[in-house]
């Protein structure tokens, strides 16, 4: 599926077995585009307040996705891919109802990996997001 931006595509071989989450196994990126690389976000909200609550950790992580995204001109169509670093069971209920928002119906491709710690004691998920515009 090719996206607004004609940067990037992506999609889901049949040959494989079907994304076992909201993801596309595939993310093509046009030979014009310009990579980003952002720094892990955390659930940090304006007021550099960390919530100790899990949920809203993820809610502010997100939030904070697509201001950084706009930062630099880009939208959530330009993610290829995020790193999710979780050190709690993630609520996948409240997760998707975010992420679904944000990324729509085609989402970026995912990798999640539950960890011991972050950079911080306080954290409990901290997304690396690239992109491509």
């Amino acid at each position: 599926m090719s996206l607004n931006n004609h940067v990037i595509k992506r999609s889901n071989p049949e040959n494989i077995a079907k994304p076992v989450g909201s993801y596309s196994h595939v993310t093509k990126i046009s030979r014009n585009a310009e990579m980003y690389v952002f720094s892990g976000q955390i659930g940090i909200d304006k007021n550099d307040t960390i919530p100790a609550d899990f949920n809203q950790q993820v809610t502010n992580t997100m939030s904070n996705i697509v201001e950084i995204l706009a930062s630099q001109g880009l939208s959530p169509d330009h993610v290829i891919k995020i790193n999710i670093w979780a050190t709690e069971e993630i609520d996948w209920d409240h997760f998707y109802g975010i992420w679904d928002q944000v990324f729509g119906a085609t989402p970026p491709s995912m990798t999640i990996a539950y960890i011991k710690g972050l950079g911080l004691p306080e954290l409990k998920i901290e997304l690396d997001v690239w992109a491509a515009g």
